[in-house]
């Protein structure tokens, strides 16, 4: 595995807030609205940037922004430098959310290096759905998402996952039809738009907290902007209680122990986001 030093570190947040001023630059110019989110947000509240130790960069849009985004994308993007991926158009993608990627370098998650397309330095695109009002009905639709999640991953966990019999239980999930899979995932994104809720989350990501969801006047409240290593973007709509709901006290520093970065097998900058 790579080790990240601190040159690396900075110089792969470099190359991801270009994608950030990309998806940016795209966003105004179409009228797309969009919003920093998780621990982007929080780095832009707490230290005016990145988290210094942190090593991807997070975006959402609701469902509706999220696939006008997605199809502007094939006409404004320079095909040569910047690439978006998601499950509707990447072939071998198993995540439910979209990446922004840098064509010019790679950024290779550890085992994952068999998965079938460009891996290089990203943002991620995440879209927004609506859960049930009540929070029985987002329990249940948090198993739901749980188990297509779980399906989607199998490629990767039935090699990354430390448990034999976990792996082993993967090694199932991964023999359904991925076409099978993603068709689960887009009727339950069709069962999310006929929702009317003040609810709602990002169905294929996980949401580890009592509710199963966030507030959506986050999401679909016009976005505060918000300084980021010293460029303006869209945040959140209550910036503290969106973070207050999320990490709690977010201006303590987490132990150093729980400051780690993303395992990597590959790893190569653009040449101008190269630090000396």
């Amino acid at each position: 595995m790579i080790e990240l030093d601190e040159k690396m570190l900075r110089g792969l947040q470099m190359t991801e807030l270009d994608l950030l001023c990309e998806l940016d630059r795209i966003c105004r110019k179409h009228g797309i609205s969009y919003h920093i989110i998780a621990g982007t947000m929080l780095g832009a509240a707490r230290h005016g940037g990145f988290i210094p130790w942190d090593d991807d960069a997070d975006v959402a849009m609701l469902r509706d922004e999220y696939e006008r985004f997605r199809e502007i994308c094939a006409a404004e993007l320079d095909p040569e430098k910047y690439v978006f991926q998601d499950h509707t158009q990447t072939a071998g993608y198993r995540w439910g959310y979209g990446k922004l990627r840098r064509r010019d370098s790679l950024f290779l998650r550890e085992h994952q290096e068999h998965m079938p397309y460009e891996q290089g330095v990203f943002i991620d695109v995440f879209p927004i759905d609506a859960v049930p009002q009540s929070h029985l009905g987002r329990t249940v639709w948090n198993v739901r998402c749980f188990l297509i999640r779980k399906a989607l991953w199998a490629r990767v966990g039935r090699i990354a996952d430390r448990s034999a019999l976990k792996r082993f239980c993967y090694r199932i999930l991964d023999a359904i039809p991925e076409k099978k899979i993603l068709r689960r995932y887009e009727k339950l994104i069709g069962r999310s738009r006929k929702i009317r809720s003040e609810w709602a989350r990002i169905l294929m990501f996980p949401t580890p907290n009592r509710q199963w969801a966030y507030r959506r006047k986050w999401y679909e409240k016009e976005s505060e902007p918000i300084v980021f290593e010293g460029r303006t973007f869209s945040g959140v709509a209550d910036a503290d209680g969106y973070l207050t709901f999320k990490f709690g006290n977010y201006h303590e520093l987490p132990p150093v122990h729980m400051r780690k970065t993303h395992p990597v097998s590959g790893f190569r900058l653009p040449k101008e986001m190269e630090i000396e």
